[in-house]
């Protein structure tokens, strides 16, 4: 959230000088030959073999709103509809309607919306994400603002018999077809927030040595909690990690940004790995876009990076991604492709592909007329699907 710099993450340029990598020209070497990354991402070095990255991905966008769109739709802002993000259209085309049986609704965000644009687009309210709010490296964790600190399950329980007491109106109409759907609702709610389903938000039934192998921050947790929801069967997590529009003292974030990312990325692929999920679970890793290559050391910026669509790196793993590999290179200074350039609807075809899900196929649109999920390839844009970094091809059903 906010575009983190490839040339400090997965594309690193030492000999590109100060003024491009500033003090991070030590780049390491990883468990794959050939293939090195930022000195402050040990732990992911060490697993280099289970993703694969991608330094050349790009759209041209410097805007927060437009280029978050893009990344999770895969259209121009600038067409006549406003379309759904891949969580919405994987809640639409594998969710209740295709067999989805889970308390929690098959799209989760942890724990902020980005607020940059509509999630569900024109498939409406029924396909939004379950947001969840709260953080959940502190001890309680909040789902949609319900569970509060301090606010004891009794007592959650005991509001919620004061609730259904002063639903007097309700009561007078039990058939009315609108309250029985709010009935239905609010019951489901409140199973996730007191039922059985809340326990998966409960990280304190996790050891501490795992909590500690993912790390104590939000992100960290929120991994975790990333996993045991996909474990429970949820299809689609998505984790805004906030924090990474650095205009100014770029590198004091990173230096609290990057180990905090390789603790918990690092710990979600070797814990997914562990527990046979990997080749069922995408993950991908991205922002928006990019950051300028070449630093604003001038005040107020005080060694800052900007925005930057041209080119920026993704990080992709698990449900039939190759690992150890890389595609696409940026040139010598990171500021422009060099090769096989990646268009944000080349990696959504491809990881619609993976989930079973036609690129090339149609979703209806408020006027039920059919649209296409993905916009077609325009001469010159990118390649489709990325065959070279995947192992399988899924069928419709996989």
């Amino acid at each position: 959230w906010g575009g983190p710099s490839h040339l400090d993450t997965f594309d690193p340029k030492p000999e590109a000088g100060y003024d491009y990598c500033g003090p991070f020209n030590k780049p390491i070497k990883t468990n794959v030959p050939g293939i090195e990354i930022n000195e402050l991402l040990p732990n992911l070095a060490n697993q280099a073999d289970k993703y694969s990255i991608i330094r050349s991905m790009t759209h041209g966008i410097t805007g927060h709103e437009t280029a978050a769109y893009i990344m999770q739709t895969g259209h121009s802002a600038d067409e006549k509809l406003v379309y759904p993000s891949i969580g919405a259209v994987v809640s639409l085309l594998k969710g209740y309607e295709h067999g989805y049986k889970g308390d929690i609704p098959p799209y989760v965000i942890l724990t902020t919306a980005q607020g940059r644009f509509s999630e569900v687009g024109f498939l409406g309210s029924r396909y939004k994400p379950l947001i969840t709010g709260g953080d959940p490296s502190k001890k309680v964790f909040a789902v949609e603002g319900f569970l509060l600190e301090g606010v004891s399950e009794n007592r959650q329980i005991a509001r919620k018999e004061i609730l259904m007491k002063l639903d007097t109106l309700g009561k007078f109409m039990p058939e009315e077809e609108n309250f029985q759907a709010f009935d239905i609702s609010r019951q489901k709610a409140y199973d996730i927030i007191l039922g059985q389903t809340a326990k998966i938000f409960d990280l304190t039934t996790e050891k501490d040595d795992i909590r500690d192998r993912y790390g104590r921050s939000k992100f960290g947790q929120c991994c975790l909690v990333a996993r045991r929801l996909i474990e429970s069967g949820v299809l689609y997590v998505t984790i805004n990690y906030e924090g990474w529009d650095t205009h100014n003292q770029h590198f004091e974030t990173m230096r609290r940004k990057l180990p905090e990312m390789d603790n918990a990325v690092s710990a979600l692929l070797q814990d997914l790995s562990d527990r046979g999920l990997i080749d069922t679970t995408i993950i991908w890793l991205t922002g928006e876009f990019g950051r300028t290559p070449k630093i604003s050391w001038e005040p107020p910026w005080n060694g800052g990076r900007g925005h930057y669509g041209k080119c920026f790196s993704v990080m992709v793993a698990g449900g039939g991604f190759k690992g150890g590999q890389v595609v696409g290179t940026s040139d010598e200074k990171g500021e422009n492709l060099k090769e096989r350039p990646v268009y944000p609807h080349d990696l959504l075809g491809s990881i619609y592909e993976l989930l079973g899900i036609d690129p090339e196929g149609t979703i209806p649109d408020p006027q039920g007329k059919q649209v296409r999920i993905l916009p077609p390839i325009e001469k010159g844009k990118g390649k489709g699907i990325l065959r070279e970094i995947m192992q399988r091809k899924e069928g419709k059903d996989g």
